[in-house]
């Protein structure tokens, strides 16, 4: 397969391809989304901080405290995202939780209906989110750390998909197609240096807790339905933005 970020053409195909798969922003290359696009999918990450930050300077003119303009910035991110990554979680919580084998876990994660798992889960990880980003906002720190967890959260969704493969034959995880390991590589390395730029040494800090949290939540879903789904890369994504605002906790604050 030609590799189209090989021109700067490609290049910007495959950063609006990123943008239309993984937001609701409005993209100049919703299609053909290739696999290979996802070296692509930290900008959208940057895409969703950045409509989020926006969410937190309106927040702050209005003369709101920094726990309302952490609220306001979060919802902004899962409106810019369309809730995507948050109802993997879902999904994934109660398939993997609710099932008792890999074509029940399926089924339950396919069904549209959220179950008991699926909300523990999305109420936790909310909560979580939003005590670090408040804290980060009243230090100061609230706009940098969304871009940093923006970039760090999405590399680990183009290495899942390039190590494991697809646990079912239909759904969005096969129809977009496994990157290679170069595009994942790709990701993974634009996500350390714009972490890098904002955080110089700490981003090495933030990149071992990331890695280590994705990996376990990669391996345990895998396990447990023999590869992943969209909603497993959801619910990696997920995992990994939790650890980045933890380490980002432990680092600025």
């Amino acid at each position: 397969m030609e590799r189209a970020y090989h021109t700067a053409a490609g290049v910007w195909s495959d950063i609006g391809s990123a943008i239309g798969l993984l937001t609701r922003i409005p993209s100049w290359q919703d299609r053909p989304r290739s696999p290979d696009a996802a070296w692509a999918w930290p900008l959208a990450g940057v895409a969703a901080a950045l409509v989020a930050a926006l969410a937190g300077w309106a927040a702050g003119l209005l003369g709101l405290e920094p726990g309302w303009v952490a609220a306001a910035m979060l919802t902004a991110l899962i409106v810019s995202t369309g809730a995507m990554h948050e109802d993997g979680l879902a999904d994934s919580a109660d398939g993997i939780w609710g099932g008792w084998d890999k074509t029940g876990r399926l089924a339950i994660m396919k069904d549209s209906h959220i179950g008991s798992y699926g909300v523990i889960a999305l109420v936790l990880f909310l909560l979580m989110r939003w005590l670090a980003l408040a804290s980060l906002t009243a230090a100061g720190w609230g706009i940098a750390a969304l871009l940093v967890a923006g970039v760090a959260s999405r590399a680990p969704m183009a290495m899942t998909a390039a190590v494991l493969r697809p646990a079912r034959d239909g759904g969005l995880a096969r129809a977009v197609g496994r990157p290679s390991f170069l595009a994942a590589w790709l990701a993974a390395g634009l996500a350390a240096l714009i972490a890098a730029v904002i955080l110089g040494l700490g981003a090495v800090w933030l990149a071992l807790w990331v890695a280590a949290a994705a990996a376990l939540a990669a391996l345990y879903t895998a396990r447990k339905i023999g590869g992943y789904t969209g909603d497993t890369l959801g619910a990696v994504q997920q995992v990994s933005e939790l650890a980045a605002w933890a380490a980002l906790v432990a680092l600025l604050l």
